[in-house]
């Protein structure tokens, strides 16, 4: 018997740099795919799908734990176009900068979505602390990998 089951992988880097570029803070995470995101993740497939592309990456202070029903963030602070977005051999790659004044706060929560306010989501983390002055950056790189999980 023959069985297919595909999974999505999410890991997110988070690196924190001060106004003269020394770096305050570097971490790693993984994420989930929401239900919202998996539908999305169908919708991509047909001829013409209904929904846009992924475009954007959001910050918030919210720090309630992840589940598959999160549709926003809980406590969104900002939300910034992604400087980059890469695909190849499974493997999807995501960029954007928080830049000086983007983004400032305590920061707990993030998110990948479709539009530049409201929108669907694709993928939601909770995260240990990132606390963010006015002057810092905050460059992120949240990468998804899709893998069968056996046959």
């Amino acid at each position: 018997m023959l069985r297919d089951k595909v999974r999505g992988i999410g890991k997110v880097h988070f690196l924190l740099t001060g106004e003269n570029g020394e770096i305050k803070l570097e971490q790693w995470c993984k994420n989930l795919v929401v239900n919202t995101g998996l539908y999305h993740i169908a919708d991509q497939l047909a001829s013409t799908p209904a929904q846009t592309r992924m475009t954007h990456m959001a910050v918030g202070s919210g720090s309630t734990a992840v589940s598959a029903s999160n549709t926003t963030l809980v406590a969104e602070l900002s939300r910034v176009a992604f400087t980059a977005q890469t695909a190849s051999s499974g493997v999807v790659t995501y960029t954007a900068t928080f830049s000086a004044g983007a983004g400032t706060g305590t920061l707990y929560e993030a998110g990948i979505l479709n539009a530049a306010s409201a929108g669907e989501m694709l993928s939601r983390l909770t995260y240990g602390v990132i606390t963010k002055a006015s002057g810092d950056t905050l460059a992120v790189t949240w990468t998804l990998t899709f893998t069968d999980d056996g046959v």
